[in-house]
């Protein structure tokens, strides 16, 4: 029977063990580790990027919404302050003198033996500044506005040329103060007798007296 002798077995053998080296078996599981490491490192930066990109869209997406927001206050603000002022100058509107209707309403009071001879009308304006809200000792102090206080005077000169000078003035004072328009319009009521002079003589030769008239408007604050 042939025996049979393998020449290469101690080679074969030498080579199986070193097949079978745990070093190189570690090396081999380091390597891949390495790789898996890449990887996954790869894919938080791809991750991070991504994330980036949408924070910066979300950003940009703030940033109008926010613009938008300060352009509606700032409208809105606008739109405030013209309703105030419109608000404001309705009211001055209904509430101001009106000098036509002044000079219509006095050419209505025809009393014989009277005549005008001079209008005045004085009007005026107090300003008093806003003051901001306070506290003090606990207690709440509402602050104001800004307001102005309008004063109007009217003052009128006249002369009676009746057959008795001075009979007339206070019928004329009288009639002043009861005409419709001064009443319920001005809401005039207190007409004053301010000056009346002695009875003098006009060059026509006929004798008149002098005398003036003034009232206060009642104050409108605004």
């Amino acid at each position: 029977m042939p025996i049979h002798i393998n020449l290469l077995a101690e080679a074969q053998i030498a080579e199986d063990l070193r097949r079978r080296d745990p070093v190189k078996r570690a090396i081999y599981a380091g390597m891949l580790l390495v790789v898996v490491g890449l990887v996954w490192s790869s894919s938080l930066q791809l991750e991070v990027v991504i994330n980036r990109s949408d924070l910066n869209q979300v950003q940009t997406r703030i940033e109008t919404r926010t613009n938008e927001w300060q352009t509606v206050l700032d409208s809105q603000k606008k739109i405030n302050d013209a309703q105030a002022k419109l608000a404001a100058l309705q009211q001055l509107s209904a509430a101001r003198f009106l000098q036509g209707s002044f000079l219509n309403a006095l050419q209505q009071l025809n009393l014989e033996g009277v005549q005008v001879a001079r209008v005045r009308v004085d009007q005026s304006y107090f300003n008093v500044p806003a003051t901001a809200g306070q506290t003090s000792n606990g207690r709440v102090i509402l602050g104001h506005p800004e307001t102005a206080t309008e004063k109007i005077v009217v003052t009128l000169d006249a002369r009676d040329v009746s057959a008795a000078p001075g009979d007339q003035v206070n019928r004329f004072k009288d009639a002043l103060a009861n005409q419709v328009y001064f009443r319920t319009v001005l809401n005039i009521t207190n007409v004053q007798l301010t000056s009346l002079s002695a009875p003098q003589v006009g060059t026509d030769g006929k004798p008149y007296v002098l005398f003036t008239l003034e009232s206060d408007l009642p104050q409108q604050t605004r």
